[in-house]
């Protein structure tokens, strides 16, 4: 029986066209790009742009140009041609030839990671705790390779026996220490460069914060601190910085090779604070005693420091009518709060004698410092006391005493910091301080020759650079 099957109808005469076209078009393009060939022809070039690698890729034939004009250069002719000559050199070579020079098994170089100690570091190079007692009990000196800082790098030499020969370490730019073995033991010997020794200039106005700024210009963050504690008597950096405010210093740079490794004293300074200047000269005086003074030979140095903790957050002023945070009732707020984070540092205000370093009720850890007949100060809530602070003892004025915390009745850490008169509270931040005294009258022309020069080259080397900011 035969079954009739319909016949699909007839395509348009278009669609049979535009079939046909496709049809030869992907065959074009097979024969004109054969992707394994073309794939197995594309080169990698590493440019080097400053510190940035770019990674171009090209395609060694110019499919839209066809075949290279005769006669010019390929642009990838110098790179095959190296290719080619390296490929011959190593013809010439035994196949089993190693051209990575060979190591010495005895010399290592290890870099302290996070977590490390001596002991870990000495196992990576193979040594034992016998070896390490050995090293660093081979004198007093010999201890400092146990403080170890992380990206330090020691430098160990090993001899046939598998013990330690060598053992250097350059703790900066200017200090290699180094441990050699002897016949009797080891030797310990310090290599220090003697830096030469210039000044310097920077200037910086504040937009942010003193650190933020001081960083731009150039400062580290140890002349940063000097900087605020040569005007820490007159500027209170926890609540006088403005934006605006703007800095000036010349200070002493440390170069080695032409490359600065550090830094000295600062020799002059200039603070303008909410539009008044303070300067500051570094004077020695014929006894050999170190200070700072105003370009008229007046002493930066007052019998008190205007706060005792650096750049923290006052977070309670002196007030008769404070509502108590934790006794929830009005209270006398006899002196002001600085808000720190816990274990910041607490300086003593003024030279004195500690007249209680303990428990203190609401106080919390408490130091309480009598500083001759008038003056009084008390440092509260403390974490901890600092080493040798103690009933009787004498501390200077900047000594840290103690470390900010929260003891006592206390709702975090801060510094309750009160300063008495006779006997009689009143307001740290408003007290007029006594002054120092200023440079003795036969020493006057000697400190105007110094003072003199150093403020003059700060008006010439500010009015260069706003100069050459202008342009």
């Amino acid at each position: 029986m035969t079954q009739n099957i319909p016949k699909a109808p007839p395509y348009p005469k278009s669609h049979i066209l535009a079939a046909s076209g496709v049809a030869a078009l992907l065959s074009l393009a097979l024969l004109v790009f054969p992707s394994r060939e073309v794939e197995a022809q594309k080169t990698f070039l590493d440019l080097d742009l400053g510190n940035d690698t770019e990674q171009v890729l090209q395609e060694k034939d110019d499919l839209r140009a066809g075949q290279p004009v005769p006669g010019a250069a390929s642009p990838f002719a110098k790179i095959e041609q190296s290719a080619n000559s390296a490929a011959d050199a190593d013809k010439d070579l035994p196949e089993t030839a190693d051209t990575t020079p060979p190591s010495d098994p005895n010399h290592h170089n290890i870099t302290v990671s996070n977590g490390d100690t001596l002991s870990t570091v000495f196992a990576k190079v193979g040594l034992n705790a016998n070896d390490l007692h050995e090293a660093l009990n081979s004198s007093k000196d010999a201890k400092q390779f146990s403080r170890l800082k992380v990206g330090q790098v020691l430098d160990f030499e090993l001899n046939e026996d598998g013990k330690l020969k060598n053992l250097q370490s350059k703790l900066n730019d200017l200090e290699t220490i180094r441990l050699s073995r002897t016949d009797k033991g080891f030797d310990f010997e310090r290599d220090q460069i003697k830096p030469e020794v210039v000044t310097a200039y920077s200037r910086g106005v504040i937009n942010s914060s003193l650190f933020l700024s001081a960083k731009r210009a150039g400062l580290s963050h140890s002349l940063t601190m000097d900087l605020a504690n040569v005007f820490g008597y007159d500027i209170d950096f926890a609540m006088d910085i403005r934006e605006g405010d703007e800095f000036e210093v010349i200070y002493e740079e440390k170069v080695v090779n032409g490359k600065p490794v550090g830094t000295g004293n600062i020799l002059s300074a200039r603070f303008t604070n909410r539009g008044k200047t303070y300067t500051a000269v570094r004077y020695t005086s014929k006894q050999g005693t170190t200070s700072y003074y105003n370009a008229n030979g007046e002493s930066m140095r007052k019998a008190f420091i205007r706060t005792p903790v650096d750049f923290a957050r006052i977070s309670s002023r002196f007030s008769t009518g404070r509502k108590h945070p934790i006794l929830n009732k009005i209270r006398a707020h006899k002196g002001v709060d600085y808000a720190a984070p816990r274990g910041t540092p607490i300086k003593a205000a003024g030279d004195g004698r500690v007249a209680l370093a303990g428990r203190n009720g609401g106080y919390g850890n408490t130091v309480i410092i009598q500083h001759g007949q008038r003056y009084r100060t008390l440092y509260a809530h403390m974490q901890g006391f600092a080493k040798g602070v103690r009933n009787g003892a004498n501390v200077k004025q900047g000594q840290i005493i103690g470390y900010i915390g929260t003891t006592g009745l206390s709702t975090g850490p801060h510094l309750h910091y009160e300063f008495q008169v006779n006997g009689v509270h009143v307001d740290p931040l408003s007290q007029k301080l006594p002054m120092a005294d200023p440079i003795v009258a036969s020493e006057k022309p000697r400190f105007m020759q110094l003072s003199k020069p150093l403020m003059a080259r700060m008006d010439q080397e500010k009015a260069t650079m706003l100069a050459a900011n202008q342009q």
